[in-house]
């Protein structure tokens, strides 16, 4: 019988270099995932009065000892919402001063921090880390600022809503908003890196979604279609995964502009939700007497 032809010495020389670059990847993304999910910036690019806001320059104390810089913008009535802005993975509190405008504009309040490792916050990020950071935020207004919980909207934005979502399944604001939410890192994360056993390598998850199984308050979803780094499919995944009340509205714009081209779409959506969660709290506060 004839015997079986062996492959070109060739071929397995293409089939070890590609087995090698690989290889390479993968050591690379697994090695070095901080850099890849979290893009800090230390200076201050500008403060709240630069966009004609009052405001509060605060710290705020972390449960593992880290201090975290903050902004705090007071409310312009007494019995005004407080939104907790949980920001994404890029910049620091410098580089949101449009969207704390906007905020505004929708008659909120507004609590601002940096994750460890942003701006003038200690430490360096990572998953757990974030999630004790937004909790510190919540502390400081319900402990130092005395805010009632049924005045306070937590509110994220990309890598934010996950620290939102999370935040909102430990305490019981009066409202959550996610805005160009993943429905996880590792949903994100398989996407696009879709040759890589993603969920097997990672060790940063932010699971969105399987937070939103525990908060029990209104919830409204921002998404653009037009998103070119998390596609609206996620933000329609955790909508379908999230209890009533629930409401979705889509934006115009990108992923990191959509608040600013929706304008005024976007600041009415924000104060018809805000509203709505005010009253919703103040008639439990108070409910009618027979």
């Amino acid at each position: 019988m004839p015997g079986k032809r062996k492959m070109p010495r060739m071929i397995w020389l293409i089939l070890a270099a590609a087995g090698a670059a690989y290889l390479a990847v993968a050591t690379v993304v697994f090695l070095f995932q901080g850099r890849l999910v979290y893009f800090p910036r230390r200076e201050l690019a500008g403060t709240p009065r630069d966009a004609g806001l009052a405001y509060e320059d605060v710290s705020l104390k972390t449960s593992d000892g880290l201090t975290l810089g903050a902004w705090y913008v007071p409310p312009t009535a007494a019995d005004s919402p407080v939104v907790l802005h949980c920001h994404g993975n890029g910049g620091n509190i410098s580089h949101r001063l449009e969207l704390l405008n906007a905020l505004h504009r929708a008659g909120a309040g507004v609590l601002i921090f940096d994750y460890r490792g942003y701006g003038r916050s200690e430490g360096s990020p990572d998953e757990q880390g974030t999630y004790r950071d937004a909790r510190a935020a919540w502390d400081y207004l319900t402990n130092v600022k005395g805010l009632p919980a049924w005045r306070i909207v937590v509110h994220g934005q990309s890598l934010g809503g996950a620290v939102a979502a999370h935040l909102a399944g430990e305490v019981t604001p009066a409202g959550l908003i996610l805005e160009s939410a993943f429905t996880s890192l590792d949903d994100r994360g398989a996407e696009i890196y879709w040759f890589l056993p993603v969920r097997l390598m990672s060790r940063y998850h932010y699971p969105t979604r399987a937070s939103l199984a525990s908060v029990a308050c209104p919830l409204l979803i921002l998404h653009s279609p037009s998103d070119e780094i998390v596609p609206i499919h996620h933000g329609r995944g955790l909508f379908e995964a999230a209890a009533e009340p629930k409401r979705f509205v889509e934006l115009t714009g990108g992923h990191n502009d959509g608040f600013a081209v929706s304008g005024d779409l976007y600041v009415h959506a924000l104060r018809d939700f805000l509203r709505e969660c005010m009253q919703a709290k103040t008639q439990r506060k108070n409910p009618a007497t027979p």
